[in-house]
């Protein structure tokens, strides 16, 4: 008696669709993760930790940011187009001018936003901010 073996066909995975499938979804995640874009936010330069940096009182701007988002330069209320063009003309004669701004607890997030962006915008280099209260 013979016995008749039954040859097993071998499976070719490229003629299943498991390949295609698998090479078209990495092709979906690849454009995916390429189209993200990174913020990087605002970049600020730190000074070391104990270090001093000896600064001119006319280098110097001070505002306050008060609670209810009303801004003090010099014990006057001012709007932030007139910040603007103090800190213009500030920059203009003291181009190594620092602008300490120093904000009260309660005051809303967008008017600090606000100023970073004007700080930003104007290409203000010495930049410092404090919480209204603390030694500045």
């Amino acid at each position: 008696m013979t016995v008749k073996r039954k040859s097993k066909k071998h499976l070719d995975i490229a003629n299943s669709g498991a390949l295609s499938d698998l090479a078209f979804l990495l092709i979906i995640f690849f454009i995916v993760v390429a189209v993200f874009n990174i913020n990087k936010g605002f970049i600020l330069l730190l000074p070391k930790k104990d270090s001093v940096k000896i600064i001119n009182v006319n280098d110097i701007i001070k505002v306050t940011l008060k609670d209810d988002g009303t801004l003090l330069y010099e014990n006057k209320t001012i709007l932030l187009s007139e910040l603007e063009r103090i800190v213009k003309d500030t920059l203009s004669l003291y181009p190594n001018m620092t602008l300490l701004l120093s904000i009260y607890p309660e005051v809303p997030y967008q008017q600090v936003v606000h100023i970073v962006d004007l700080v930003r915008k104007l290409n203000v280099e010495n930049f410092s901010f404090a919480m209204a209260g603390e030694k500045t």
